[in-house]
């Protein structure tokens, strides 16, 4: 999402019902908020299901929205809200509250580790890279999930991940360290494979 965009929205049209106003605010942000859906859920009902939600709770609270936060801060708390709240129906067992905040980075150095000054770009950034690179992101834990997707996916500052999901700037850090590393380790353990695999073939 694009936190200026909210200087091109009237806060005022937007609190009294505006509703032209209000389809302004669905068509710039749907996307993101859809995405951030179907990445946390890996479900296009679902991610719909966030989406169809977020805008209904936006309308309604749009009201009380008293603009400390960016709106684009403010909906993707409340798609997040939302996509916790299914994930929590679909998997009671799920533990968002506790994704190790206290862990000490020393001790979160992964067990494979790649050089990846090494990799071409073109590896990370081809089909096969960004399919990967999904199913990664799928197999983190669901807190390490929404803190990674909402600061480098969506590109949100670590005030505004912090902000979004009512954390501390440095529980969102620890968590985002967790899942950096563990996204690393995953893909260093594939390219460690392949390459070993084209040396076979030599």
């Amino acid at each position: 999402m694009d936190n200026s965009a909210q200087q091109d929205f009237s806060l005022d049209k937007l609190r009294a019902g505006d509703r032209l106003e209000f389809a302004r605010l669905v068509d710039l942000y749907s996307g993101s908020v859809y995405g951030l859906g179907l990445r946390m859920l890996a479900n296009e009902p679902d991610a719909e299901d966030v989406l169809q939600n977020t805008f209904l709770n936006a309308w309604t609270h749009l009201p009380d929205f008293e603009g400390r936060s960016s709106l684009a801060t403010w909906l993707y708390r409340i798609a997040a809200n939302e996509a916790l709240m299914l994930l929590r129906r679909k998997r009671p067992e799920i533990q968002l509250d506790d994704a190790g905040a206290q862990e000490l980075p020393g001790k979160l150095v992964p067990s494979q580790l790649l050089d990846w000054s090494g990799l071409p770009e073109d590896e990370l950034m081809s089909a096969e890279g960004k399919l990967l690179i999904g199913s990664a992101i799928q197999e983190l834990p669901e807190a390490l999930r929404l803190v990674l997707v909402l600061r480098d996916v969506e590109g949100l500052s670590i005030k505004e991940t912090a902000e979004a999901l009512e954390l501390s700037e440095t529980n969102v850090k620890t968590r985002l360290l967790r899942a950096r590393l563990r996204l690393r380790e995953k893909l260093s353990a594939y390219h460690r494979e392949r390459l070993v695999h084209e040396d076979e073939h030599d």
